[in-house]
């Protein structure tokens, strides 16, 4: 019989963050898995570690790499893994992140088979619609890794076995890509059949996540261009409307709007974030020690650290390399296109559409008192009579999930006169006569659309700010504490409008699921402004609406792989830094880890995805 104790050890570590069920009336190093999974108490920490992996994608730079990287919101910066990002010499079987994120899919699909083939079997001491519900959150698991490994290798290794069943597998079968969905739709089925509307313990997987999910897998299989595309196009409608029209029964909802606070920055409000109505499925993050019971320990939440400027060339004006608010830029690697910045948000200040400044900062305050000298004016370019200036120290105590903070950016008098960096999507008029250091798209980029090289200018940019509310900011400015979204219901009503446009080019009804997306972008008033007409709304708007309301979520990428704009012309139109050997014949999924070729008997069988 085989220990149980490697499945014990990780569902300890989720149980801190979950809350789970305790485990200590058995002893790990000693109990057999038929023994213990036929008890409540040991099937719950199985299924707990169907969960863990997830905390190896969301909020972690080798997921984002490989869902961000290599489409048309983000271009390379500084420390960067060029690799999924400019399909360059990089990105080969031996690329790292790969076999990270192939070995925590895999591993989550190996627990989930273990789960379900367990369920199977029957528990002692558990209701058989108690078991039913906890085996269908294996399923919706599983179906989610297997929607990441079809999207990002293709048709692989496909099994519903778990190696307590058969051992060490030396000679895997590929499956293709539909035999993938086949899987993938079952298994969400059954969950929306069989996961409750509510959960007891927080970041457990709900009916409303299947039903989210459900719907995004029918729309991404259109891509797969089959007779019968179209009837999944109206699946993805119909599933979608099942969460849209009935908010009170799934227990979600989308925020609305105010006369002063548009519901889209409720929607990232910290205060909402660990109870947020729009989220269906999100990786719930322990914010007590610095997230020390997340799997990973307090190495959790980096995510906004990868898309930050550099602050360490303005320290002179009150910046620092930490900034409590913003995050460490001690390993920057991506910045916004100008194609996000300038086309897909409106570079005006008076933009009614309050997405672009929830989903980046812009105006960076100081940390230190600054005050402007000759040689400062002379180095920033900027007009002599700031001669004596001071930027003012921010800093203001705030408390915070991990405790009291000194935080930048608090509501003090000094905000108006602490402003150090100003790096709007618009043109800025006079430059020169304002006390911060400004950075606009004419000097944020060069003619081509690279980042410029133009010192001091080449180091500021907008950063992505989703992943950064003050409340759950940790105390040493690297991590942030937050829950992350797997997939929320603002993302449901665009599948919806996508999906009425793949079905019968229905733009009524497209029309009317994005126009609340964008009601709700605006503070009440001004929602008239946002107003498209149906007629309008095309593929390639919705597209667009998707950059707007999902920048930093992790699905560019597989949203232009639906498109079928994984191309050159595509690409090199929005992203310059992609490289010359680009192909169409084999970019659209990435390499097959080579651990994985060398530890099988027919590597020949899986090659090497043309890589």
């Amino acid at each position: 019989m085989k220990s149980i104790y490697k499945f014990l050890i990780l569902s300890v570590l989720c149980a801190g963050m979950m809350t789970a069920c305790s485990l200590s009336e058995y002893n790990p190093s000693s109990v057999p898995t038929d023994l213990a999974y036929k008890y409540k108490s040991g099937y719950d920490g199985l299924i707990n570690a169907c969960y863990v992996n997830n905390y190896s994608l969301y909020g972690k730079m080798d997921y984002i790499a490989l869902v961000d990287g290599g489409a048309d919101a983000f271009i390379s910066y500084k420390n960067n893994e060029t690799g999924p990002l400019n399909y360059d010499q990089k990105l080969n079987t031996t690329y790292g992140p790969l076999w990270t994120i192939w070995s925590a899919l895999y591993g989550t699909v190996n627990y989930c088979n273990a789960a379900i083939y367990y369920a199977n079997k029957g528990l002692v001491d558990c209701s058989s619609d108690s078991l039913k519900s906890e085996v269908a959150e294996a399923y919706f698991l599983r179906a989610h890794a297997y929607f990441n490994i079809v999207e990002q290798w293709g048709g692989v290794y496909l099994t519903t076995e778990s190696s307590l069943q058969t051992g060490i597998v030396k000679s895997p079968k590929r499956s293709s890509e539909a035999e993938f969905y086949d899987l993938i739709i079952s298994d969400l089925k059954n969950a929306c059949t069989n996961l409750p509307y509510t959960q007891t313990l927080r970041g457990r997987i709900t009916k409303k996540a299947a039903y989210g999910f459900l719907a995004r897998v029918y729309l991404q299989r259109t891509r797969l261009k089959e007779a019968n595309a179209s009837e999944y196009a109206r699946l993805a409608l119909v599933t979608a409307q099942e969460l849209i029209n009935n908010p009170s029964e799934y227990n979600c909802a989308l925020y609305t709007s105010d006369a002063t606070t548009s519901g889209y920055s409720k929607l990232w409000d910290g205060a909402n974030n660990k109870n947020n109505s729009e989220f269906l499925c999100f990786t719930a993050v322990d914010p007590t020690g610095w997230g020390i019971n997340n799997p990973g320990g307090a190495n959790q939440g980096r995510t906004r650290q990868y898309f930050l400027p550099d602050f360490r060339s303005f320290t002179d004006l009150g910046g620092t390399e930490k900034a409590l608010l913003y995050g460490r830029c001690n390993s920057t690697w991506y910045a916004p296109s100008k194609y996000l910045l300038t086309q897909i948000f409106e570079p005006i200040d008076t933009t009614p559409d309050t997405r672009f400044g929830e989903t980046f900062t812009y105006r960076f305050y100081a940390s230190a008192n600054a005050t402007y000298t000759q040689a400062m004016c002379s180095k920033y370019g900027k007009d002599t009579s700031l001669v004596g200036m001071q930027i003012k120290d921010t800093r203001g105590a705030y408390t915070v999930a991990s405790g009291s903070l000194n935080l930048e950016e608090t509501n003090t008098t000094n905000m108006a006169s602490g402003l150090y960096l100003f790096v709007p999507n618009w043109t800025v008029a006079n430059k020169q006569m304002m006390p911060a250091f400004v950075s606009d798209p004419t000097t944020i980029y060069d003619s081509n659309g690279f980042l410029t090289t133009t010192t001091y200018y080449s180091d500021v940019f907008p950063a992505l700010r989703k992943y950064s509310s003050r409340q759950w900011a940790s105390n040493n400015a690297q991590y942030w504490l937050g829950d992350y979204p797997i997939i929320r219901l603002g993302d449901v009503y665009l599948i919806a409008a996508e999906a009425a446009l793949r079905y019968n080019n229905d733009q009524t009804t497209a029309q009317i699921y994005v126009q609340a997306i964008r009601n709700r972008a605006a503070v009440t008033g001004r929602q008239y402004e946002m107003a498209v007409p149906a007629s309008q709304v095309t593929l390639d708007f919705i597209l667009a609406e998707r950059a707007r309301e999902l920048t930093g979520e992790c699905d560019r990428w597989y949203d232009l792989k639906r498109y079928g704009y994984i191309t050159r012309d595509y690409l090199q139109s929005k992203n310059p830094g992609l490289d010359a050997g680009f192909s169409p014949t084999k970019h659209i999924v990435r390499p097959i880890p080579q651990n994985f070729l060398d530890a099988i008997s027919n590597p020949q069988e899986f090659g090497n995805n043309g890589y």
